[in-house]
């Protein structure tokens, strides 16, 4: 079967022998290609909204981690499967960033996926089998990859301020000591405590506890456990609260 293919790359010499290499395989046909995240997530809206139909989509992307524009392809991907779920995609980075591999870990993608090394796997002829297994359903990380997204994933649960910016961190150890937002704020010299509240917001969604409670007092509780024990704590539906042991499975504190 001849793939189609939505190729994804900001070096415009390597995307020109990307393009040039997969489609001498005789087993692809680059559909379009582009340099951002959200060139690609456009041509896709605007591919289905032409035709009507989610089958004019290409059937595979394969897209570098760093791209132009604001969105890497982390975050591109999951921006594209939102419109259209589970749409194949192969990422590949020859960049070592704690930011990418976190990235990969949050966008909670499971399936219809590789994530591979550029030096080692970016020759058409290795990158066909990747896309084939990726239209099929078949996942496959480069164990290199795997190896860091544990690494970066045990770094973040036991160093939770870590995943703030440093007003961030500065708002969450005063959640910990009890301060209301106005407190906070007449500290930090904001005159609007309102500030406060977005700020609170951004550190409940780095923490994981947006999704775990819609209730802010739960959530500011929540995020001052986090403070004072130095490390990530989940709660499950029942508020039961969850930690990560070496095996990076989550549970019940001792």
């Amino acid at each position: 079967m001849l793939l189609s293919l939505l190729l994804v790359e900001d070096n415009p010499k390597l995307r020109q022998a990307l393009k040039t290499g997969l489609e001498a395989t005789g087993a692809v046909r680059v559909a379009f290609d582009c340099d951002s995240g959200e060139a690609a997530l456009a041509y896709c809206i605007k591919t289905s909204e032409v035709s009507e139909d989610f089958r004019s989509l290409p059937d595979v992307i394969l897209m570098d981690v760093q791209l132009a524009g604001e969105m890497n392809g982390i975050q591109a991907a999951v921006a594209i499967r939102r419109e259209y779920p589970r749409l194949p995609v192969v990422f590949y980075s020859i960049q070592d960033d704690d930011t990418y591999y976190r990235d990969f870990r949050r966008a909670g993608i499971l399936s219809h996926y590789a994530y591979v090394r550029k030096s080692n796997y970016l020759l058409p002829q290795m990158i066909v089998p990747l896309l084939r297994d990726a239209v099929s359903g078949r996942s496959f990380i480069d164990p290199e990859i795997e190896a860091r997204v544990q690494e970066v994933r045990q770094k973040d649960e036991n160093d939770p301020l870590g995943l703030l910016e440093p007003n961030e961190q500065a708002v969450a150890r005063m959640i910990a000591q009890g301060l209301t937002n106005e407190q906070i704020a007449a500290r930090m010299g904001f005159r609007d405590k309102r500030t406060i509240s977005r700020v609170n917001g951004q550190i409940y969604a780095a923490w994981g506890l947006a999704d775990s409670t819609t209730d802010e007092k739960i959530a500011r509780t929540r995020a001052a456990l986090i403070v004072q024990r130095g490390r990530i704590i989940r709660w499950d539906e029942d508020g039961t609260p969850l930690v990560m042991d070496e095996r990076g499975e989550w549970m019940t504190p001792s």
